[in-house]
Order: structure tokens, then C-alpha cells, then sequence
């Protein structure tokens, strides 16, 4: 395994109009930063040094043009582009969302190529990252496409873990794309995400219900009685230690979730609001279910603050060392596993 220090932790920039940039010069403004990893930032050394400059703040930068002359100790600088940019504070700016993506796709290609260990996001506008050549609604469904497996967005944040079934999709159309396969897909994704990335043996995991009240017997919708319960009924008979499904409304409020080592709920805002009133500003979005790490701060570009020095880096710093124990944690799965011996003396 490799020292800490010797993670290569690539940093997309996000919306330069936005707080990202603001928060990742802040956070290795801290020197015992770098004793936990080796940052690349996905920018340019000129952007870089602008942002520096507004926020006064006091860091060393180290301008780099290829991955390779990355240097341990040292906050790195990938030069990504060579011009000048016309940066906005607040503003949403189509030109900034065009480096925001050429950022995040020369990230991902590092990432793909394993010049860079783990990747995080720095936040994107979607708005301003619509082009005829990137139609994404976010990070997740393009880190999808370009990374192996079936994504998942996890919020972490200590032992509270939460899944979606379904993410940026239009209340009126969640219904529809919950599928028995689907609800298996992000079971499965989930329990293997616990296993490799967190370390927890046995999962226990539960699942919030599509309608209010899980249905109330078909009164308010039959997607719990005829989707959701038969395919946790199929799961729970493989052996997986899946529970529910619960009403969402009184599961958090009642502390039911702190039972549990993930909870899956069936839309976004089901899930993410209770995990950001119970987190915000330590919360972190993983993404679960690729060959490669991904993580994120909880929040957005908050452009109503962008370029007043307001920005808390606690989410993002929590991003960072998230990603870093993912990647060890994985790296002592496939090592543990390659021994059955060693794996049956050792917990997982």
C-alpha cells in the first residue's frame, strides 16, 4: 500500500466563479495537509495564482505541465490551459462552465489512467456546463460513463450513510424508474460500497418507501406493495440483511436510522434533506459502485457568497480525507481477499 503522503489526490476546480477554488487554497493553506497526500489541482498555475492573490492567502503553489513532475510535499498545479480567465465572482458564466468541464475531463482521464489515485470534485454549476458536447446533469452520470461500473451518489458523514435509488430525476417521474432491477442494482452496489470501502463486515441496511407511509396498503400509491416489497423480499432470501421499507417521514426523527449502516432512500430530496440537516458542512458525496474514487463536498458553488472570503472548507477537507480512506480501504480489500487465510483471521 502506498504512504499517505504518496496519494496522488486530483482536484477538479469546479465553477471558478464559485467557492471551490476559494476552499482548496484554504484547505493546504494548512501545510500538515500535504502530510496526508499529495494534492494535483486540475487548473492553471495563472488561475490559480489570481485566486491566491484575491483571498490573500498564503500558499505556495507548484505549476506543473505533466502529472509526473508532481512533487510530495507541495501543492500541485496541472496546467490545463495557458490563457487568461475572466473570472466573475457570483456570476453564472457559460465560459466558466467550459473550463469547469475541460477540468473535470482531464481529471477523470487521469483518474482512468491511474496517474492520479482518488479524484475530488470541486462544484459545477449545471446550468453552466450544458454544451452540444457535455449533456450531463452533474459529476455522477458522467463519471459513470466514463468509469467502470454502476454508479451510486452515497452521502457519508461518520456512520450515517445515505444511497438514492433515483437522484437528479423529476419528482413526477421517479415512480417510473424504480424497477425491480433498479432497486437491486443499488442494493447490491451499496452492500459491496460497505464491504470494500468501509469496512463492515455484515451490513445492515434499510429502505425508505416510494409513497408516504409506504403506501398505506395501495390508499396513497401501490409502488411499495407491488415493486419495493417483492424485490427486498428476493434480496433478503440471498442472504443480504436488507430491512423495510420504512416511511420516510418519521424514520430519521425517531433515531431508527442510527440502527443501520446505510439507508436507501427513493428519490433525492428524501434522502439528502434529513442527511444535510443532520450534516451540513461535514457531509460527503461519494460515489459509489466505480473501479476508481470519486468524492465531493454537500454543497454547491454558493455563488451568493463566491469572492467574499466566506466559504467553510470543512466539507471539502472532510472530501479529501474521505477519499483517502476509500482508496486504502480498498487496497487492503483486494489484498486481504488475494488471501483467504489472512481474510478469515482479519475483520473486514
Amino acid at each position: 500500500m502506498k504512504k499517505e503522503e504518496n496519494i496522488k489526490v486530483g482536484i477538479s476546480i469546479g465553477d471558478l466563479n464559485g467557492i471551490g477554488s476559494e476552499i482548496v487554497l484554504k484547505i493546504f493553506e494548512d501545510a500538515r495537509m500535504l502530510d496526508f497526500c499529495t494534492p494535483v489541482i486540475f487548473a492553471s498555475i495563472k488561475t490559480m495564482s489570481f485566486v491566491k492573490k484575491h483571498y490573500k492567502i498564503d500558499i505556495n503553489l507548484n505549476g506543473i505541465n505533466h502529472i509526473n513532475q508532481a512533487v510530495i510535499g507541495k501543492v500541485n498545479v496541472l496546467n490545463c490551459w495557458k490563457e487568461n480567465v475572466n473570472i466573475s465572482f457570483g456570476k453564472e458564466d457559460k465560459t466558466i462552465g467550459e473550463y469547469a468541464i475541460k477540468s473535470l475531463q482531464k481529471a477523470t482521464k487521469a483518474l482512468k489512467s491511474d496517474e492520479i489515485d482518488v479524484l475530488v470534485t470541486a462544484p459545477i454549476n449545471k446550468s453552466s456546463i450544458q454544451s452540444d458536447t457535455f449533456k450531463f446533469p452533474g459529476h455522477t452520470d458522467y463519471l459513470n460513463q466514463e468509469l467502470e461500473g454502476n454508479s451510486l451518489m452515497f452521502m457519508v458523514n461518520g456512520g450515517l450513510r445515505v444511497g438514492l435509488l433515483t437522484d437528479h430525476v423529476p419528482v413526477k417521474d421517479v415512480s417510473k424508474h424504480i424497477t425491480t432491477k433498479l432497486i437491486e442494482d443499488k442494493i447490491n452496489t451499496v452492500h459491496d460500497s460497505l464491504i470494500k470501502d468501509f469496512k463492515i463486515n455484515k451490513p445492515k441496511i434499510a429502505v425508505l418507501g416510494i409513497n408516504p407511509h409506504t403506501g398505506d396498503n395501495g390508499v396513497i400509491g401501490n409502488e411499495d406493495d407491488k415493486i419495493l416489497r417483492p424485490a427486498l423480499k428476493k434480496i433478503k432470501e440471498k442472504g443480504k440483511l436488507v430491512f423495510g421499507p420504512y416511511a420516510a417521514d418519521s424514520f430519521f426523527g425517531s433515531n431508527n436510522y442510527q440502527n443501520f449502516d446505510a439507508i436507501i432512500a427513493s428519490y433525492h430530496d428524501q434522502g439528502l434533506i434529513p442527511f444535510k440537516t443532520l450534516s451540513f458542512g461535514q457531509g460527503v458525496n461519494y460515489t459509489a459502485g466505480l473501479n476508481k474514487v470519486r468524492t465531493s463536498p454537500d454543497h454547491g458553488t454558493a455563488f451568493e457568497i463566491a469572492g467574499k472570503g466566506q466559504a467553510d472548507i470543512g466539507s471539502f477537507k472532510e472530501a479529501i480525507f474521505t477519499a483517502i480512506k476509500i482508496f486504502n480501504n480498498r487496497n487492503e480489500y483486494a489484498e486481504i481477499s488475494k488471501n483467504p487465510l489472512l481474510f478469515s483471521k482479519k475483520k473486514i
